[in-house]
């Protein structure tokens, strides 16, 4: 097409942030979640166990559980799209 964009010359790029997302070793994680009781350590088990969102697991209901199946029915997440998820072994 070789047309001339002059006004193109002043943009921008974006800058890439520098500081670097925190991530927990499993050592690092166990050792929070041994330190939690009750309702609390369940939600943390499920957060790291199974993947889901902050509000998907305050959103979950007992009939989206499938202990069987070891499965979790996630409705209504991110994008309003239902996905399904393991259940941790160790919350059977």
């Amino acid at each position: 097409m070789e047309v001339d964009l002059p006004w193109l010359a002043s943009i921008v790029r974006a800058r890439r942030p520098k500081r670097l997302p925190v991530i927990l070793s499993p050592a690092e994680a166990r050792r929070i979640i041994e330190q939690l009781s009750g309702t609390y350590r369940l939600m943390t088990c499920l957060l790291y166990g199974s993947g889901l969102r902050i509000t998907e697991c305050l959103r979950l209901r007992v009939k989206d559980v499938d202990l069987e199946r070891r499965e979790i029915r996630v409705r209504d997440g991110k994008g309003q799209k239902d996905r399904v998820t393991v259940l941790p072994e160790s919350l059977r």
